[in-house]
C-alpha cells in the first residue's frame, strides 16, 4: 500500500513555504512579530527561516523599516515556471515540421538540476529511429542539448565543472579544457553537435530557443544514427532545418533578433 505523501512532509520546509505565502498584494512587507502571530511560530523560528530565505535571495529586508518582502529569486522562479508552462504547446508543431523535413527524431530539451532533460520528442519517417528517453537526465557535457545549455545558459551551469569529465563513451570529451573550447565554438556557430559522445553510434545536433527577453530557455535537437548523417546531409538538410526551427520557435515565444 502506498503511503500518503503528507507522511513525508518536512516540517521546516513547510514552515518556510508558509512564510513565503504570507506576502501578498495587500501585505507586501511583514515583520517578524506579525509573521510569528500569523503562523503561530516562535519568533526565533521565524527569524531563522527569514535569514535562510534572505541568504538564498527569496526574501529581502527593507533596511529602513526592517520589515521583510519577497526577493527577486521568487520572480525568477515564477518566470521559469511560466516559461516551461508556455513552451510545449508552441514547440510541438515546430518539432513535427522539423521531423518531417529531416526524417529524424526531433527533441525539445532543457537543463535541469545540472543535467540535460528531454521534455518532448517526435519521431521522423525513417524505419530505424533514435528513441528519446523523456524526462531522464543526461550529462550536460556529453549531449548536444547539454553543451548548448552550457554555452548559452546561466553561468552557474559552467561553475564548478571538474577538470576531468566523466565519459559516457570513448568519444566523450575528457577534460574541462576541451569542453570550454567546444563551448566557444558553439557560441560562434550558434549550434551544438555531438557524435557518439553520449550513446555510441548516435548523432545529435541542437539549436537554441530564446524567449521574449532574449534569454536561452530550451534547445531544439535532431537525433539520428551516425551512419545516416554525412557532412553533406548535415550541412545541407539537418542544420538549416534545425536552426530555422529554433528561430521559428523563438519567434513564437516573442523573441526578436537584434537588427
Amino acid at each position: 500500500m502506498r503511503r500518503d505523501k503528507t507522511n513525508y512532509v518536512i516540517q521546516s520546509v513547510s514552515h518556510a513555504l508558509d512564510v513565503l505565502e504570507q506576502f501578498s498584494e495587500n501585505h507586501e512587507e511583514l515583520g517578524i512579530t506579525e509573521l510569528s502571530q500569523r503562523l503561530k511560530l516562535h519568533k526565533n523560528n521565524v527569524f531563522r527561516i527569514l535569514a535562510t530565505l534572505e541568504a538564498r535571495g527569496y526574501i529581502e529586508q527593507n533596511k529602513r523599516t526592517e520589515n521583510y518582502r519577497l526577493g527577486v529569486r521568487c520572480l525568477s522562479l515564477g518566470q521559469r515556471y511560466l516559461s516551461q508552462l508556455g513552451l510545449l504547446k508552441p514547440a510541438r508543431p515546430v518539432l513535427r515540421e522539423l521531423a518531417q523535413r529531416t526524417g529524424e527524431t526531433t527533441l525539445l530539451g532543457v537543463a535541469r538540476a545540472g543535467a540535460a532533460v528531454v521534455l518532448e520528442a517526435i519521431e521522423g519517417g525513417q524505419a530505424v529511429q533514435v528513441v528519446a528517453r523523456i524526462g531522464q537526465p543526461a550529462p550536460l557535457h556529453c549531449t548536444a542539448i547539454g553543451k548548448l545549455a552550457l554555452a548559452f545558459g546561466e553561468a552557474t551551469l559552467r561553475e564548478g565543472l571538474p577538470d576531468r569529465l566523466s565519459p559516457c563513451t570513448e568519444n566523450s570529451l575528457a577534460t574541462k579544457e576541451q569542453l570550454l573550447a567546444e563551448l566557444d565554438r558553439i557560441v560562434q556557430q550558434g549550434y551544438a553537435l555531438e557524435r557518439g559522445e553520449h550513446v555510441t553510434d548516435v548523432f545529435s545536433a541542437a539549436a537554441p530557443v530564446r524567449d521574449y527577453t532574449g534569454a536561452f530557455v530550451a534547445a531544439l535537437a535532431v537525433a539520428a544514427p551516425i551512419h545516416r548523417v554525412s557532412d553533406k546531409r548535415l550541412h545541407e538538410v539537418i542544420l538549416p532545418a534545425l536552426v530555422g526551427a529554433g528561430r521559428e520557435l523563438s519567434g513564437r515565444l516573442g523573441f526578436e533578433p537584434p537588427k
